[in-house]
């Protein structure tokens, strides 16, 4: 990263700026560390993960049947927004328009599809969504970090106002979840208004520029019981809570799914799979998923002992067929593996170099096969390769993770500030873009940098500039 020219304005807001930068070597690594402490037990009560992993199935089921619908089709324009293609995802599932455009913006949120250009393809999630209960929690719980996404905002009110809601809903959940049972929504509001004031003399303690212009007047909380409940009702449309009329006032609830999300969200563990032991048997995609939990070291001992049982050349061949498949945790991994691998590997390696999405990884598999020290070799990479590479394995980190690890992820980007961060995240078309950017902003501590990425986020999932 280039020092800043003594005349280059600052950030607005210097808690914007990016500190401490890491090679992007070292940022690929990060996403096969994991921890060894047992991980916490879930509250008494919880249903078992196959529980939750059948009821997020049933939250999502629209949304599993039109990503398999736009799987399945051929074409150029089979993205099922507007026009002819939802009219025929609608004839075809049984489905009203409007149930289509929401059950494709569920599915991309999800993780379930990925667009390229107009044409949709299946996220890694959707090819194991029969078979792995944590993609299935993992591809929920994305859904309900981007609840905000899934149900509009109303109408006429300030974007301001918009955020900081947002902004406090963990707060109204932390609460729901502490309850244990139904909480009358008078009492959430009571915690939202007192949170979002908390939020706004935060602000007012930040000091503010000589020639800034005055603050706004304050806005008040008059608007506040109407975003409660449009919170209320975008938490319920994605399953994590139920909203009971009650008597006389509304109750909320959180559902067992949104519970056990939200216990998560306090203790920031993982929930991704863990492979079973004996991997050299196994298909690469299986044995890297076993590699995964390992620390470089046993994982190369891995990779040798599975690249010795077979021909080096088929070997190559199942890595990177592995490597062009949706997830962004084994397409890292596959390129370490073919590090091993070494001179047999680099005429097919080369010819990825044409490949857009595993061009980083190429390059900088060359120039270490070429004597480039790890930490210097993404030297050979375009800025805007640079990019697509950290939105690459933010995506990995997202999916398999901790939220630490996503947070600490970001000190890698090489771009200076994280509004050029998000600048540059936003043309790069990464399809991945939107899940990575909520998921950030989901975890990470600072309100004013979690505002301006779920700013982010949402222009990118709306097409905005």
């Amino acid at each position: 990263m280039t020092s800043r020219k003594p005349d280059e304005p600052l950030a607005r807001n210097s808690r914007l700026r990016l500190v401490r930068p890491r090679a992007l070597a070292t940022a690929r690594r990060a996403v096969t560390t994991r921890r060894t402490r047992p991980a916490p037990r879930p509250p008494e009560g919880t249903p078992p993960r196959a529980e939750l992993a059948r009821q997020a199935r049933q939250v999502l089921a629209d949304a599993v049947r039109i990503a398999r619908w736009a799987a399945a089709e051929h074409g150029a324009e089979t993205a099922p927004r507007t026009g002819a293609a939802t009219e025929r995802a609608a004839a075809a599932l049984d489905l009203t328009p409007g149930q289509v455009g929401a059950g494709w913006d569920r599915a991309r949120l999800a993780g379930l599809v990925e667009l390229h250009g107009d044409t949709a393809r299946p996220g890694w999630r959707l090819h194991a969504w029969d078979r792995d209960d944590s993609a299935v929690l993992r591809g929920w719980v994305a859904l309900f970090d981007a609840w905000s996404l899934v149900h509009p905002a109303p109408e006429g009110v300030a974007p301001g106002a918009v955020a900081e809601v947002v902004e406090a809903v963990p707060q109204v959940l932390s609460l729901l979840q502490l309850s244990q049972g139904p909480v009358p929504v008078p009492a959430l509001l009571d915690l939202l208004v007192q949170r979002v004031e908390e939020l706004r003399e935060e602000r007012c303690e930040v000091p503010v520029a000589e020639h800034a212009p005055e603050p706004a007047d304050d806005p008040g909380t008059d608007g506040l019981p109407a975003l409660l409940d449009w919170a209320l009702e975008g938490l319920a449309a994605v399953g994590a809570l139920t909203l009971d009329p009650g008597a006389p006032e509304r109750h909320a609830t959180l559902t067992p799914l949104g519970n056990w999300a939200v216990w998560v969200k306090l203790e920031q563990i993982c929930v991704a799979a863990q492979s079973p032991a004996g991997n050299i048997e196994q298909s690469a995609e299986d044995m890297l998923r076993g590699c995964a939990r390992l620390t470089p070291g046993p994982a190369r001992d891995e990779y040798r002992a599975w690249l010795a049982a077979r021909t080096l050349s088929s070997a190559v061949t199942e890595l990177l067929a592995v490597a062009r498949g949706e997830d962004a945790l084994l397409r890292g991994l596959a390129f370490e593996a073919l590090r091993v691998v070494g001179a047999p590997a680099e005429a097919e390696v080369r010819a990825t170099v044409a490949e857009p999405s595993l061009r980083p990884y190429a390059l900088l598999w060359l120039a270490e096969y070429d004597g480039a020290d790890p930490d210097d070799a993404q030297e050979v990479l375009t800025r805007e390769e640079a990019t697509w590479l950290w939105v690459d394995t933010a995506a990995a980190v997202a999916d398999h993770g901790e939220s630490a690890l996503l947070v600490r992820h970001l000190d890698s980007a090489v771009q200076g500030t994280v509004p050029a961060l998000l600048d540059e995240v936003r043309a790069v078309g990464h399809p991945r873009t939107v899940q990575v950017l909520v998921a950030l902003a989901a975890a990470h501590p600072d309100p004013a940098l979690a505002k301006a990425v779920r700013r982010a986020a949402f222009q990118v999932h709306t097409g905005g500039a």
